[in-house]
């Protein structure tokens, strides 16, 4: 209908969030903006990582190409990277990426001197930005495991071996490479609306009500000291649909009634450490905008080409 407004207004709860953690309510919108979100959380957010490599020397056990690709996926902190430009993109260096806009330099120089084995770890990697250096995963505040504070093993090295290297990191996003991806896993799942017929339950036994909590893989349900079927974590619901077969073979279909709210729905971000959990998300709406922004200025070609580049091409399939 001409003249109606079908905008949607989105808002955001956040349930828990830690340094590599984030988990939050997205509500009053509907799948497309949830896997679209989602989506850019894993491959279009851009972070920098380890891209070119100059080896000088290396006479351990892994050849050139095998250290090289390890050395890629060490995850970078990489706060500055939306800041940053691409190398294609730079004019400061005529897209050769090496310039202290679209590039941080590593150094690594390493030589075991002793008959005990020497364990080459990204902590031994030299960065020219302090602000750019391995993620440390040793930090208690981070939330991973740390048992051990050896950072992340690149080789290993016995008497008389040497690896002396030279990297050039740059920002890119995951959809050219999965080491640029800042997320470990994105999910979301629709919230559960489940309703309990409270008549149709008082016709069961006691034993037939702990058959049915008993269907359900997980501990969705529960019996109360009244000895009434609750509902004890909706979100442990899987869509199973095994305690709804379960209401059926006892010949009580709708006695539990479990429908996906199509508005809203529950995130979990986890990180690979390269940007905290709560800016990737901010960083994937921003991107998400600059997308939308794309689409809506596809019409002038010339404005869209200035402001977003190949962005503009692309969504408009040039």
């Amino acid at each position: 209908m001409e003249g109606v407004s079908y905008q949607r207004f989105p808002r955001i709860k956040i349930r828990e969030v830690k340094d590599d953690y984030m988990k939050f309510e997205l509500r009053d919108t509907d799948a497309s903006i949830a896997n679209a979100l989602r989506r850019v959380m894993i491959a279009e957010v851009p972070t920098i990582a380890i891209d070119l490599v100059e080896i000088e020397v290396n006479s351990s056990v892994l050849n050139d190409e095998f250290i090289s690709h390890r050395l890629g996926l060490i995850p970078l902190t990489s706060e500055r990277a939306m800041s940053m430009r691409f190398s294609r993109d730079c004019d400061a260096c005529d897209g050769d990426g090496q310039c202290e806009y679209c590039s941080v330099e590593f150094y690594l120089r390493v030589k075991c001197l002793s008959d005990q084995t020497l364990d080459v770890t990204s902590k031994d990697l030299l960065s020219s930005d302090h602000t750019v250096v391995p993620v440390d995963y040793s930090d208690a505040s981070s939330g991973f495991d740390n048992s051990t504070n050896k950072g992340i093993i690149i080789v290993k090295l016995r008497r008389g071996q040497e690896l002396r290297l030279r990297a050039i990191a740059r920002k890119g996003i995951a959809k050219d490479h999965a080491k640029w991806s800042p997320a470990a896993t994105v999910t979301f799942m629709y919230e559960p609306d489940i309703y309990i017929n409270e008549d149709m339950m008082e016709t069961l036994t006691l034993n037939e009500k702990r058959e049915l909590v008993d269907s359900s893989p997980t501990k969705v349900f529960g019996i109360d000291p009244e000895n009434k079927v609750i509902v004890v974590d909706p979100e442990a619901y899987t869509y199973d649909d095994e305690v709804l077969k379960k209401c059926e073979a006892m010949g009580k279909p709708g006695l539990i009634e479990i429908h996906a709210k199509e508005d809203s729905f529950i995130f979990t971000v986890e990180t690979t450490g390269a940007v905290k959990a709560s800016q990737l998300v901010l960083n994937a709406i921003e991107v998400l905008k600059q997308k939308l922004d794309a689409v809506r200025l596809s019409d002038d070609t010339v404005e869209a080409d200035d402001q977003f580049g190949e962005l503009g091409a692309h969504m408009r399939g040039g």
